[in-house]
């Protein structure tokens, strides 16, 4: 850092060094330099020592928040079974199971879909000094989340001063995480006691509880690299943490759409690969269509595409996968939609890594804002990851007992996971079929406690002549029930209008070709 001579009462002293503590000679650790108080502050603060009586700077800051309480809301009710029905555009959320702990996670902090995606925690080491159980139970949701399931993250009481003790024999990890209930003298004087015991590297972050600009500015003066003032959800905290991990480099991180079947021939991949022409054609946003079902994928067919490679040379070198060879392995299908096509061959096995998918679709995340990811109807180590991992899911199911059974093990299972998240999305396929005997559409959202996101009739004729002309619904029968369905679901995934259609200008039958 350097010495400023001049002072901007909104400059909030970002010019600070990344590390809390830096090897050497560092200017907040010496002995600071006279300053008035237009420049500093803080240069009047008395030394805070325990049982000091002097009058505290900061008596007319705003006492405490109160601690977090969580609250519980009630379930909507699933709608009846009409030929075609849509979710509203602003559903809302379905209940979520208390957790165990001293948080519990509530509709208003859960993660909504968004839209971008939201990066995940690298591996690195974590330890959280906690003031109040309300915070530990906090930091112990995060560490459960699945954006944070790389960290290694410990939690011990005791707060800023815990932290200062602690790790006078100990080395310090990559990121620590503290929590302070003193005044701000007695905040800043404990935070220079841990620079001093701080390793070169380590990141620090700070919970208090006064919400002021001035301590703020002097937090980050100090090197701190983040102030969070009582998280109201793991979600704050993760957060914080995964932008002092954020590649610079990266100008997003896509969402991840998931799409499974509860079943065999429910209509899953069909139902994905219409989803994703629907998100670059109808909503005009950028679209990767990733297709995992390796020996029987059918997106190339059904984009009338045969590529020469595909996913599966991601996944056989996905440490060599960067944006060149993606955008030499994708097919492009229009101005805004590229496909990752399946081999859709039985030459080999396809023994891969979890790993490997794991670090291929997240690299694949960089490519386009949204990804959708068509899963084939089977159960493996990376399927489960990668299930977890993604931003939004759609269970596909038909009105059926085996359908129900399973769409009913997944649900529970990505409840379970993702306690922060949204629940999924359930779509209710082939409904109506002539003869044959069906749960009712209500009685199916109920038994999964979820309001259906969308349900189609059975309607074979346009998905059929989609399928035998390599096209989607929306272009061999755009007035369909289905077509419709479709386009609304994009539209309530991504929260997304399209854009309003652009007038023909009265000169531009002139220049029309003839």
């Amino acid at each position: 850092m350097t010495t400023r001579t001049d002072h901007d009462p909104f400059d909030l002293g970002f010019d600070a060094d990344d590390e809390f503590a830096a090897p050497g000679a560092d200017p907040w650790r010496a002995a600071p330099a006279p300053a008035t108080r237009l420049d500093d502050p803080f240069a009047d603060f008395p030394p805070a020592r325990p049982g000091d009586g002097g009058a505290a700077p900061f008596i007319d800051l705003p006492p405490p928040a109160p601690p977090y309480t969580p609250k519980v809301q009630a379930a909507a009710p699933a709608p009846s079974a009409p030929t075609l029905t849509i979710e509203p555009v602003a559903p809302p959320p379905a209940p979520v199971a208390p957790a165990p702990s001293a948080y519990s996670p509530t509709p208003e902090t859960l993660a909504t879909s968004e839209d971008m995606g939201e990066a995940a925690v690298p591996r690195i080491t974590i330890h959280a000094f906690c003031a109040r159980p309300e915070t530990a139970g906090l930091v112990d949701a995060a560490s459960a989340d699945r954006r944070m399931v790389r960290a290694s993250t410990s939690v011990q009481p005791g707060g800023l001063e815990a932290a200062v003790a602690y790790y006078q024999n100990q080395s310090t990890p990559s990121l620590v995480l503290v929590e302070s209930l003193d005044p701000a003298p007695r905040m800043l004087a404990l935070l220079d006691g841990l620079a001093q015991v701080c390793d070169p590297g380590t990141k620090v972050v700070v919970i208090g509880q006064t919400n002021d600009i001035a301590l703020y500015r002097e937090l980050m003066r100090r090197g701190v690299s983040e102030y969070i003032t009582q998280p109201q959800g793991p979600l704050q905290i993760i957060r914080a943490v995964s932008n002092l991990y954020a590649d610079p480099s990266a100008p997003f991180v896509g969402r991840q759409i998931a799409f499974v079947g509860a079943k065999g021939g429910v209509g899953s991949s069909t139902l994905a690969h219409n989803f994703a022409w629907s998100m670059a054609e109808r909503i005009q946003a950028a679209t990767v269509m990733v297709d995992l079902d390796l020996p029987f994928g059918t997106a190339g067919l059904d984009f009338n595409q045969d590529p020469l490679q595909g996913v599966i040379d991601a996944l056989g070198q996905p440490e060599r996968l960067d944006a060149v060879l993606m955008d030499r392995m994708m097919v492009r299908c229009g101005d805004r939609l590229s496909l990752f096509a399946a081999p859709a061959t039985l030459d080999q096995d396809y023994e891969i890594s979890a790993d490997a998918f794991e670090e291929v679709t997240q690299k694949i995340r960089g490519a386009a804002p949204f990804v959708v990811l068509d899963l084939p109807h089977s159960w493996s180590a990376w399927t489960r990851r990668v299930l977890i991992g993604s931003d939004d899911l759609v269970v596909v199911a038909t009105p059926d007992l085996a359908s129900l059974r399973n769409a009913k093990n997944i649900i529970d299972l990505v409840r379970q996971a993702r306690p922060n998240d949204a629940p999924p999305r359930l779509v209710i396929n082939q409904v109506g079929v002539p003869g044959r005997p069906e749960i009712p559409v209500k009685d199916f959202g109920e038994a999964l406690g979820l309001t259906p996101s969308l349900v189609l009739p059975f309607d074979p004729k346009p998905f059929g002549m989609a399928a035998n002309n390599g096209q989607m619904v929306a272009e061999v029968a755009p007035k369909s029930k289905a077509a419709e369905g479709i386009d609304h679901l994009a539209r309530l995934i991504s929260r997304r209008e399209p854009p309003p259609p652009q007038k023909a200008s009265v000169l531009s039958g002139l220049f029309r070709k003839k």
